[in-house]
């Protein structure tokens, strides 16, 4: 009889350690996807911008919440703007109306996927009249053929320096809070910054919702390398 019992105890004493360890392993995994979440989304956001790609934009972006958040912000811009003239000029305050009648072009151009493209490539919109998204780096300029180019005499050396290119924007990307997530871009150490904000829906999905055009402390909460 002892024969016949101990396989099945051993059995038993081998599966029990076995199914911990799957679950542990399954936990691990879980949390792990978890907290890498918003970075492939951010990831998959910012190729589907580039790529103009509406459709897969439309899973990775809350539209009607960029929208209130970017009316926001740039009101908020041209109010700091006006503030800090110091001034009852008159002209001042028709350039203030003028500016808040601008406020719906320019968040219906930046609700777009150019406007998500230009955000996530380091080109916030700056409040200009008739301001349109700035095309992102890259493919356009890389599409012209190479061989009228290396025949063209060199520019002067003026304008040279004028046709620099500005520096690319140093991004830094982390958690805020378990629900929110922050990129911040920032050109230089005496720059303002700017953040784009995703915001978790359901369990490992995330959707670019807000901006962050004015300065604040907040501002401050991407902190993990991107």
């Amino acid at each position: 009889m002892t024969d016949t019992t101990t396989p099945s105890r051993l059995y038993s004493n081998w599966k029990k350690p076995v199914a911990i360890a799957v679950a542990a392993i399954v936990v691990v995994t879980a949390l792990g996807y978890g907290y890498a979440s918003p970075y492939l989304a951010l990831n998959r956001l910012k190729q589907a911008a580039d790529a103009r790609d509406a459709v897969t934009l439309n899973e990775y972006v809350d539209y009607p919440a960029l929208r209130v958040s970017l009316k926001q912000q740039v009101g908020e811009m041209l109010q700091r703007r006006i503030q800090a003239q110091h001034s009852s000029n008159p002209l001042l305050m028709l350039g203030a109306v003028i500016g808040a009648a601008l406020i719906g072009p320019l968040v219906d151009a930046y609700a777009t996927p150019e406007g998500v493209a230009a955000l996530l490539n380091g080109m916030p919109p700056t409040g200009k009249p008739g301001e349109q998204p700035a095309p992102p780096p890259g493919p356009q300029a890389s599409s012209a053929p190479a061989e009228p180019a290396a025949a063209a005499p060199p520019p002067a050396s003026a304008s040279a320096d004028t046709a620099a290119p500005q520096p690319r924007a140093q991004t830094t990307a982390g958690y805020r809070s378990l629900n929110e997530f922050a990129v911040t871009w920032r050109r230089s150490a005496t720059s303002e910054r700017y953040a784009a904000i995703l915001q978790r829906h359901g369990l490992f999905s995330w959707k670019l919702a807000a901006v962050e055009l004015n300065p604040t402390v907040a501002s401050d909460g991407a902190n993990a390398p991107d």
